[in-house]
């Protein structure tokens, strides 16, 4: 046995498993007999799942657990309400028991409380995630379930005219008001312009940066400020230590608020979220000429096809390049 303390009291092992990993994990306990039990025996769990094909029993909350402490996305908390809901389903049940009939059942339950396909498809692409996680890293699942994916209507891309924009602003709170701006200038998400801290803007107040663990592509990204933003920061300044945006003295969490809503109804705006108002900067952008590659690296998108959805925006600019093939 290679057993070794690594700073604390516990005795810990290591070795190599059959696979070719390296294992190394705290016995919990200074009892050596002990110690070299538990070493054995999981020895001889990896030598079966590896040479027979046994597969580990790992519950659904266990994994759940792990999912969360793995993760490194902006938007946990929308996951974390997610599998507050399916754990009424998945609850206790072993993963290799989570089958296609399963999930079957969890959309026919989704689809009984009337929600949207786009929704369903949000909760099973959540398990299909964790399962695939099971299966592939964390060795703990042999085989993959097939979930079905239901169809979703194309949307359209909400935006609002900046008469419209100014009419919003003109009914919000003095607090919400500089968020609003200062969204409709930088085309932030929602989790970024709640959470901007005075460490992370340039003491010139032109440009932000975001750290990796920020953005949904998981890469540092730098944020121009144009004549709007800076205004907004420097109107911010010396109003808390630490955070952008506050109220009352603490940190505001969420954007969505009943505040926001009311001061949509006033302003006669109907079907409107917070994040509609990115797509409203990203819309502005290339009604006024900014190229779709341009507007990938100012919004941050991971992928050309991402900004694609606003390409229509452009009529005028695109007829510019029709004139090309006209003769002399």
């Amino acid at each position: 046995m290679q057993y070794y303390q690594q700073g604390s009291k516990f005795i810990w092992y290591r070795f190599t498993a059959p696979d070719g990993r390296r294992v190394r994990r705290s016995t919990k306990t200074i009892d050596k007999r002990k110690a070299q039990e538990l070493e054995d025996k999981h020895r001889a769990q990896l030598w079966d799942e590896h040479k027979l094909g046994v597969q580990r029993e790992v519950l659904w909350n266990t994994a759940c657990v792990r999912w969360v402490k793995e993760s490194t996305k902006t938007s946990i908390n929308d996951d974390l309400d997610k599998l507050r809901w399916l754990d009424a389903f998945l609850r206790d049940q072993p993963l290799h028991t989570i089958t296609t009939d399963r999930i079957e059942q969890l959309i026919e339950a989704k689809l009984a409380e009337g929600v949207a396909n786009a929704t369903i498809n949000r909760y099973t692409t959540l398990v299909g995630s964790i399962l695939r996680k099971a299966h592939g890293p964390w060795h703990c699942l042999n085989e993959l379930p097939h979930i079905r994916k239901l169809k979703e209507p194309d949307k359209r891309i909400r935006w609002i005219t900046r008469e419209q924009a100014d009419l919003l602003i003109a009914e919000l709170p003095p607090h919400q008001k500089a968020m609003v701006e200062f969204s409709l200038a930088t085309g932030l998400r929602a989790s970024n312009v709640t959470g901007l801290e005075w460490s992370q803007i340039s003491p010139s107040g032109s440009k932000a940066w975001l750290h990796p663990d920020q953005t949904k592509n998981s890469k540092p990204m730098s944020v121009p400020f144009n004549t709007t933003a800076q205004r907004v920061v420097s109107e911010r300044r010396g109003i808390h230590p630490i955070y952008l945006f506050t109220f009352k003295g603490k940190r505001i969490k969420r954007a969505h608020t009943a505040a926001f809503k009311k001061a949509l109804v006033r302003a006669g705006i109907e079907n409107f979220r917070w994040h509609d108002l990115r797509h409203t900067w990203a819309s502005w952008h290339v009604q006024n000429g900014t190229p779709l590659n341009v507007l990938q690296e100012l919004g941050g998108w991971s992928s050309y096809e991402m900004v694609l959805r606003y390409a229509h925006l452009a009529p005028d600019q695109l007829a510019n390049y029709a004139n090309n093939i006209e003769g002399d």
